[in-house]
C-alpha cells in the first residue's frame, strides 16, 4: 500500500528519501559529541617540571665553571630543553624524565640561568636558577677538647656565609642541621680527633684537635 505524501510528520518522504540525510545526522550527533568530549578530556595541559639536582646547596659552586645537572619531567615527553633561550642536548633515555647537563660560565660572583622545557603538546615551563661562586672555605674551631682514658670529647663550631652542610669527626659524619653556624659535640677514641667542615659549595676545612 502506498503511503500518502501529505500525512503529518511524513512530509518529505519520497523516492529520493529526503528525510534520510537529516536522520543520519541526528543519529551521528551523539557519537560525534562523545568523540569530541573524549578528545577534550585527553588534551595535554600539563607543563613540564624542571628539577636541578647538582650542584647541591641551591646553586653555589666553588669555581666559575662547573656542571649543572637536572631533569625535566612530563607525562607526554619532553621535546626540547633550553638554557637562556638556546637549545641543549637531551641525554639518552626516557623523554618522560629528560636528563640534561650544561657547563656554566659565571662572570664575577654570580649569574642567573633560565632553564626552559617544552613537551610534545607545546606546553612550556621555565626555571630560574641563580648561581653564586663561593671559593671561601668554612671557619672551623674546636672550642673544647677533653680526654678520659682513651676517649676524646670534642666541642666545636663551624661557620660559613653560604651554609655549613657537613661536620665529620675522624671521617664519620655527624647528624647536624645545616646552617651558617653549626655547633657540634662528638666523642671519639685515639690520640687526637680529626675534624672536617664542608660548606654548600663543597669547600672543606680540616682541623686536628688534641687534648
Amino acid at each position: 500500500m502506498d503511503l500518502p505524501r501529505d500525512l503529518p510528520g511524513m512530509r518529505g518522504w519520497g523516492r529520493r528519501g529526503g528525510v534520510a540525510r537529516p536522520l543520519t545526522l541526528l543519529l551521528l550527533a551523539p557519537l560525534l559529541g562523545a568523540l569530541l568530549g573524549s578528545c577534550a578530556r585527553k588534551a595535554d595541559t600539563f607543563k613540564p617540571r624542571i628539577v636541578v639536582t647538582s650542584p647541591d646547596g641551591g646553586g653555589v659552586g666553588r669555581a666559575r665553571e662547573f656542571t649543572i645537572r637536572g631533569y625535566a619531567l612530563d607525562d607526554q615527553g619532553v621535546t626540547r630543553i633550553t638554557v637562556n633561550g638556546k637549545s641543549i642536548p637531551i641525554q639518552p633515555g626516557s623523554r618522560k624524565i629528560a636528563n640534561f647537563a650544561f657547563q656554566t660560565q659565571v662572570p664575577g660572583k654570580g649569574a642567573t640561568y633560565l632553564i626552559g622545557a617544552m613537551d610534545a603538546a607545546g606546553n612550556k615551563s621555565v626555571l630560574e636558577v641563580p648561581i653564586r661562586v663561593d671559593g671561601q672555605p668554612p671557619v672551623l674551631k674546636a672550642t673544647r677538647t677533653e680526654r678520659s682514658g682513651n676517649l676524646i670529647r670534642v666541642t666545636g663550631v663551624a661557620t660559613d656565609d653560604n651554609g655549613v652542610t657537613e661536620i665529620l669527626v675522624d671521617g664519620k659524619r655527624l647528624n647536624i642541621t645545616a646552617g651558617t653556624r653549626v655547633d657540634f659535640y662528638a666523642e671519639t677514641t685515639g690520640i687526637y680527633a680529626d675534624l672536617e667542615a664542608v660548606d654548600s659549595a663543597g669547600n672543606r676545612t680540616r682541623l686536628r684537635a688534641q687534648p
